[in-house]
């Protein structure tokens, strides 16, 4: 996988600027996203979250300051867009509705062929993205439409990493699935980041998720709220609050047994939670 470093200095974007319906969708972020890390992107409806995620792959243009890809600016007149899509993999929201082709392993082909790649070089490319997301060679080539949920949504993300992304960006990747496919979903976004050096960027709105993320940025009203690691972000429970946001359940649990009279430090994830309460239990 691409090695690769993506930057929004100081980017703004308004939609339908200078009109009664003009509406803030970004002010003034700067961020930084890297190849190795995981990012977690919170922040409640109309924060945006997904305004965010569109102008990091290219498909908005900002109206003020410049994204860059490893130091070059993506909306340069000279600059290649396709190096862009091809380095940062975007995948929408229910991404198995956009899946069209008859067969899984012809859908999964049409990104790397749209990229200019061979027939040839698509089809290994496409196969060794299967593979990634744990879709068995003997449903290649069924109709997508068969498949469970938690399958077409596998089908969808490879589709995208087809491409070779350095960076993968995700809205809300586990959204209506069942737990059993909420949980192959979190396992293989882990996996891609471990194994294949994949940077990962996910919109989600379950804090214990978000908690599994190096990085955690959270928007409102189109402004960087907070940012920080998740550990940093998750103890601000006032202003997390204040923003209408929650923190992971062992952070909630952690304060409820203080309120109880029972002395514990701060904990930050299920496992970390349960190791304390046993300390306890032992004592």
């Amino acid at each position: 996988m691409k090695t690769i470093k993506l930057v929004l200095e100081n980017v703004s974007y308004v939609y339908n600027p200078g009109t009664i319906y003009e509406t803030v969708g970004i002010t003034d972020a700067d961020l930084s996203f890297e190849s190795e890390k995981s990012y977690a992107v919170i922040g409640h409806t109309g924060s945006g979250k997904s305004t965010l995620l569109q102008l990091m792959n290219g498909l908005l243009s900002p109206a003020k300051g410049r994204v860059l890809l490893d130091g070059e600016d993506v909306h340069a007149k000279k600059y290649k867009i396709k190096k862009l899509r091809s380095s940062v993999g975007l995948v929408f929201q229910y991404p198995e509705y956009q899946l069209f082709e008859e067969t899984v392993i012809k859908d999964v082909c049409f990104g790397p062929k749209n990229l200019g790649y061979t027939p040839e070089e698509s089809m290994e490319l496409a196969k060794e993205a299967l593979r990634l997301v744990g879709i068995e060679e003997d449903k290649f080539d069924q109709n997508p439409f068969n498949l469970s949920g938690g399958q077409k949504r596998r089908v969808a993300i490879a589709g995208v990493l087809a491409m070779n992304p350095g960076i993968l960006v995700l809205d809300e990747p586990a959204a209506g699935l069942d737990p059993e496919g909420k949980e192959q979903i979190l396992n293989l976004l882990k996996t891609l980041r471990e194994t294949k050096k994949m940077g990962i960027v996910m919109v989600s709105h379950n804090m214990d998720d978000a908690a599994g993320a190096d990085e955690v940025i959270v928007l409102d009203k189109g402004s960087i709220a907070l940012k920080g690691s998740a550990r940093e972000v998750f103890k601000e429970y006032e202003k997390l609050n204040g923003l209408g946001l929650d923190v992971p359940f062992a952070m909630r649990m952690t304060r409820l047994l203080r309120r109880k009279g029972i002395a514990l430090p701060d904990c930050f994830d299920n496992e970390e939670l349960s190791k304390v309460l046993l300390k306890m239990y032992k004592r």
